[in-house]
């Protein structure tokens, strides 16, 4: 019984968190209703000290929404709510979307080799290495064909060559990427664009257009077309009734680790919270979520110049921002992605630590500490992720699912220690010595 009614209550959440969420009508026109940021808790100063940040590294467009409703929204210079831009490869996101839509309509298989739509011979790769190759490598940038050309971005056959098995190797190759959308053209026998307008981008009012960027196919649309994607993801693909994409397999696989090269990396979405990741152009693995200071089950579509599309679906939030490239250099928490999410963390009024009482919440043994500490909280072996942050704020370490923290390379001082266990928070203040 004690079974039967957790489930009948999960499910009541769920129900409720759905009815929650508003959509705005698919009229383009129509008015985007909206929360005010003090009903958040989100105080003015700080957001301004966030768009101050935005606006000093070469921000166009910034969108906020909480369960779909406009929470904030900024146009920068002469950039208005009406002003296109591109989304880069932000858009592979749109992409993966529509390959899901023609499977699940029956016009493609993404198991089969690529040859089976775009013909023998697309790659200059032998017969049984261009075999190999199937729809689903070319989505999880694991096709094996060499990324390291002149023109990456080329998508000619002689362009195209071996390097690897499909499968044994990740790499950022848009050449192989461009080709999807040929692959939908003849599995649907309509143009991309046609089939994109139809099934996903008129469903729920997106403006926008495909152009021809050199090789490659760029989407250019409004800030809050971006947004409207944005929100249809978070929902798993259902704008308000209407199902854009009835397959939650393919949905679930898309925002999940595809491969085990780059766990980052799902069907074209960069996905948080993953122990490693790689990056475009490189075959460096490095440790930690790619965005430590946002929500780690945050999936995103990620474009040169900093576009960004950022979805969490545990706090409701899209983020959305526009722009040419910030300046900032520097990966992981020095990147700028990750330090606009450091801003939205500061923007609750009441985002001040508060120390937990001793025995009655976090343990930090020993403390003082020199080198490790172990860590230690009510109702859970391993906590899902800690953060510790120095006098400033900044985040300076940060781990996921381990109770032991190595605080030998921090410098003398005092941190706050931030621990997240399922529903429950902790934070308690830890003095590194020598």
């Amino acid at each position: 019984m004690r079974y039967f009614i957790t489930v009948m209550l999960s499910l009541w959440f769920l129900c409720a968190r759905s009815q929650a969420i508003y959509f705005p009508s698919a009229n383009m026109d129509s008015v985007w209703a909206t929360t005010a940021p003090a009903t958040l808790g989100w105080c003015q100063d700080r957001i301004d000290s966030l768009y101050n940040y935005l606006g000093a590294h070469n921000t166009k467009a910034f969108i906020v929404l909480k369960d779909g409703r406009m929470v904030l929204e900024h146009y920068f210079g002469t950039f208005t709510q009406d002003s296109l831009h591109y989304w880069a490869s932000a858009g592979k996101t749109l992409t993966s979307t529509v390959v899901g839509i023609a499977q699940r309509e029956g016009y493609i298989d993404i198991q089969q080799p690529s040859s089976t739509y775009l013909g023998a011979g697309w790659t200059s790769e032998t017969p049984a290495q261009e075999q190999l190759i199937t729809v689903r490598n070319q989505l999880t940038m694991t096709s094996g064909l060499d990324d390291g050309g002149a023109d990456p971005n080329c998508d000619d056959p002689s362009c195209l060559t071996y390097l690897a098995d499909a499968g044994t190797r990740w790499a950022y190759h848009t050449g192989a990427y461009t080709l999807l959308q040929n692959v939908v053209e003849q599995g649907t026998g309509q143009s991309f664009s046609t089939y994109f307008n139809t099934k996903l981008r008129n469903p729920i009012g997106m403006d926008g257009t495909w152009f021809l960027l050199g090789e490659n196919h760029v989407y250019f649309s409004t800030a809050r077309s971006m947004a409207r994607f944005g929100l249809l993801a978070m929902n798993r693909m259902v704008w308000a009734n209407d199902t854009i994409l009835n397959d939650t397999a393919y949905f679930n696989a898309a925002t999940s680790p595809s491969q085990p090269m780059n766990p980052s990396y799902g069907y074209l979405w960069w996905l948080n919270g993953q122990p490693t990741y790689m990056l475009p152009g490189s075959q460096t693995v490095y440790p930690g979520p790619r965005m430590p200071d946002a929500p780690m089950d945050m999936y995103n579509g990620l474009g040169a110049g900093d576009q960004l599309l950022n979805i969490s679906p545990s706090q409701g939030l899209v983020l959305v921002r526009m722009g040419n490239p910030p300046g900032v250099s520097g990966q992981g928490a020095e990147s700028f992605d990750n330090i606009i999410w450091q801003y939205m963390n500061a923007l609750d009024c009441n985002s001040g630590i508060t120390e937990t009482q001793p025995g009655a919440g976090l343990l930090l043994e020993p403390n003082p500490a020199t080198s490790s500490v172990r860590i230690a909280f009510p109702g859970s072996s391993l906590p899902d992720q800690t953060e510790v942050r120095d006098s400033q704020g900044r985040m300076v370490l940060n781990s996921v699912r381990t109770a032991l923290l190595d605080v030998g390379g921090l410098a003398p001082g005092v941190y706050v220690v931030k621990v997240a266990a399922g529903n429950q928070h902790y934070a308690s203040r830890l003095v590194k010595q020598e």
